[in-house]
């Protein structure tokens, strides 16, 4: 098995809803994002993806957070987007095109991350 990762950044505000504490307040991160592929096949250049198509579809999921109020954006009116929430949505729009990602992660800082991934058969 073979796998590999990227790493991806952006800069965004947010706020937690139904939460008590500072973060219920808008403030802001710059997030790094770390994408997983795996998988048992290469091609015939013996790799499993392409490290400049996988940072470029990266980027363009990012570029649609970045620099943004998380919360107002449509795919979150009305939910918190808490970094948990970030990882899945990034996992969801990469597995689109890779549908051999195997988990996102999302960082907050550099002692916080949440991943994200879904079980395989």
């Amino acid at each position: 098995m073979y796998e590999l990762k990227v790493l991806g950044s952006f800069s965004a505000a947010h706020h937690l809803l139904n939460y008590e504490g500072e973060c219920e307040n808008q403030h802001g991160h710059n997030w790094k994002v770390e994408v997983y592929i795996k998988g048992e096949n290469l091609d015939k250049s013996n790799i499993l993806v392409d490290f400049k198509v996988l940072k470029r579809e990266l980027k363009t999921v990012l570029d649609r957070l970045d620099h943004k109020d998380i919360n107002e954006l449509p795919e979150f009116k009305g939910i918190s987007p808490s970094s948990e929430i970030l990882a899945k949505y990034i996992y969801e729009e990469m597995n689109k095109l890779f549908p051999q990602i195997s988990k996102v992660g999302v960082w907050e800082n550099e002692n916080s991350c949440s991943m994200y991934y879904e079980q395989w058969d």
